[in-house]
C-alpha cells in the first residue's frame, strides 16, 4: 500500500473515531499527524509542525477574544439594535445585509477570512438574539464573502487570473467573477428559503425602539449575551424550530432595550476598536489576528471588569479542532498526497471525466486547506487536456474556482472555523455537526453542478 493511500485511510479513521466516540477531532488529528508523519512520511517534529496553521490560530483566538469583550460590555447588543433600526425592524433582511457586506468587502480587495472575521461575530450575535438559525446566518456570511471574492480587483480574482495568464490559457476576468457571484447568490437564496427565511418574512417587523425579540422576548441587557435556561440549547435550530424565550436583565435605560442603546465609554471604545480592526486589515493589510489581540488587550487593560471572563470565552475547543486537522492536512501536503491524487486524475484519457474529478479534488481538499493554494496546483494540472481543445479553458477555470471556494463553509476551512468560533450561546458540538453536514452536501453537489453548467457547454 502506498504511503499516500495510507495517509488518506488514516484521515478516514480519524473522522470515524471522532464521530462515534465523541473525541475532539483536532486531538485525534494531532496524534495522526505524529504517527503518519514519523512512521510513514519520515518527517521530524519540525516537518510535522510545518503544517500547523499559526496564522489561523492567532486569528481564531484574537477575533473571539475581542468579540467576547464586545459581548461582555454590551457593544454587540448595541450593534444588533442599530442593525434592526437600519432595516426598519425587518429582521429577515439582516442575513442579506450580512451577505452583501462581506461580498462588498472581498470585492474591493479584502481577504475572504478577514471579511468573515469582521462580519461573522456581529451577524451571529444577531442570530442568537432573534432566534435565527446560526447555520443560515453563518453560511450567508461565508457565501457572501465568496460571492465577491473573484472580482477583477479582489485577492482571489487577481491570483487566479494571474495563474491563468502565466499558464498561457484564455481567460475572462468578468466571467470568473460572475460565475462565483451567481453561484453563491443562488446557494444563498436556497439556504434562506430552507433554513427559515420565509418564516422570518412572516414574522414581520419587530418594534424598533424596543428591539423586542421573537415571540415577545426582549433584547439582552447591558451585561452581554442572552441568558437562557441552562438545560436548553438555543440558537442552533433550523427552520421550523420555535424560538426560545430570552430572560431579560433590568432595563437600565427605561427604553425597553435593556440598556442596549446607551453608548457607555466602554462601548464607544469597543466600537472604535472594531473600526480600527477594519481599517487596519483592509486599509493597511495588517494581520487580522494580531490586530484583534492587540485591541483586545487595550480594552482589557482599560476595563478589566468587563473583560475578566473574555479569555475563558475564547473558542478553545474549536481552536484545537481546526489546528489539529489542518496540521494533519499539512502532513499530507508535505508527503505529496494531494499532488499524487491530482496527477492520477490528470492522467485520465477522458477530458470531461478528468475535469469533473479535478473539480471534486478541488472541493474536497479546499474544505480542509487553502482554496487559492489548491487552485494554484490544479489549474496547471488541467493544462494538458485543456490544450487538446476539447474542454473550454474559461469554463474549466471558473468551475474549479467555484468548486474550491463554496466549500469554505466547512468547519475545517478558515471561514467555516471563524463562523463556528464566533457563534455565541450555541451548542457548539451541534453547530459543528450542522456545518460539517452542510459542507459535505456542498462538496458532493456543487462540483458536478459547476461542471455541468460551466465545463460541459465548452465555454472558452
Amino acid at each position: 500500500m502506498s504511503p499516500e493511500l495510507v495517509s488518506i485511510l488514516v484521515l478516514v479513521v480519524v473522522f470515524v473515531i471522532a464521530t462515534t466516540r465523541s473525541v475532539n477531532m483536532g486531538a485525534l488529528a494531532f496524534a495522526a499527524a505524529f504517527g503518519v508523519g514519523t512512521l510513514v512520511a519520515d518527517l521530524d517534529a519540525d516537518g510535522i509542525f510545518a503544517g500547523f496553521p499559526g496564522d489561523l490560530f492567532v486569528v481564531l483566538v484574537g477575533v473571539t477574544y475581542l468579540f467576547a469583550i464586545a459581548r461582555a460590555n454590551g457593544t454587540t447588543d448595541w450593534l444588533v439594535h442599530a442593525a434592526v433600526r437600519l432595516v426598519g425592524g425587518r429582521v429577515a433582511l439582516i442575513p442579506w445585509v450580512m451577505f452583501a457586506l462581506t461580498g462588498a468587502l472581498t470585492a474591493i480587495g479584502a481577504v475572504s477570512p478577514a471579511a468573515v472575521a469582521i462580519v461573522a461575530p456581529i451577524a451571529l450575535s444577531f442570530a442568537t438574539r432573534y432566534a435565527i438559525s446560526p447555520l443560515l446566518m453563518g453560511t450567508m456570511v461565508v457565501h457572501g464573502a465568496q460571492a465577491g471574492g473573484f472580482s477583477p480587483i479582489s485577492i482571489y480574482g487577481s491570483i487566479v487570473n494571474g495563474i491563468v495568464e502565466r499558464e498561457g490559457l484564455p481567460g475572462s476576468e468578468v466571467g470568473l467573477f460572475l460565475a462565483s457571484l451567481i453561484a453563491n447568490l443562488l446557494i444563498a437564496s436556497v439556504l434562506f428559503a430552507v433554513l427559515g427565511g420565509r418564516k422570518l418574512w412572516a414574522r414581520g417587523a419587530v418594534p424598533v425602539d424596543g428591539a423586542a425579540g421573537p415571540a415577545g422576548a426582549s433584547g439582552t441587557g447591558a451585561g452581554g449575551g442572552a441568558e437562557k435556561d441552562p438545560g436548553k440549547s438555543t440558537g442552533t435550530g433550523t427552520a421550523g424550530t420555535a424560538p426560545t424565550a430570552v430572560a431579560v436583565r433590568p432595563d437600565q435605560d427605561g427604553d425597553g432595550t435593556g440598556g442596549a442603546t446607551r453608548l457607555t465609554p466602554a462601548r464607544i471604545a469597543t466600537l472604535v476598536a472594531l473600526v480600527a480592526l477594519v481599517v487596519a486589515v483592509l486599509g493597511f493589510d495588517l494581520d487580522a489576528g494580531l490586530t484583534a489581540v492587540s485591541l483586545a488587550v487595550v480594552l482589557s487593560t482599560a476595563w478589566p471588569d468587563d473583560s475578566r471572563r473574555a479569555v475563558g470565552e475564547i473558542a478553545w475547543s474549536t481552536v484545537l479542532l481546526i489546528c489539529g486537522v489542518l496540521t494533519y492536512v499539512g502532513v499530507l501536503e508535505e508527503m505529496g498526497t494531494i499532488t499524487w491524487a491530482g496527477e492520477g486524475v490528470g492522467g485520465i484519457g477522458v477530458p470531461l471525466l478528468a475535469a469533473v474529478l479535478l473539480c471534486y479534488i478541488g472541493a474536497i481538499v479546499s474544505a480542509f486547506a487553502s482554496s487559492v493554494g489548491i487552485m494554484g496546483a490544479l489549474i496547471p494540472l488541467a493544462v494538458p487536456f485543456l490544450a487538446q481543445g476539447e474542454i473550454g479553458a474559461v469554463g474549466m477555470v471558473a468551475a474549479l474556482a467555484v468548486s474550491a471556494t463554496v466549500v469554505d463553509v466547512s468547519p475545517f476551512s478558515t471561514n467555516g472555523a471563524l463562523v463556528l468560533a464566533a457563534a455565541p450561546d450555541v451548542d457548539r458540538d451541534r453547530f459543528f455537526r450542522q456545518l460539517m453536514v452542510y459542507g459535505g452536501i456542498v462538496v458532493a453537489a456543487v462540483p458536478v453542478l459547476a461542471w455541468l453548467v460551466l465545463v460541459v457547454p465548452g465555454f472558452g
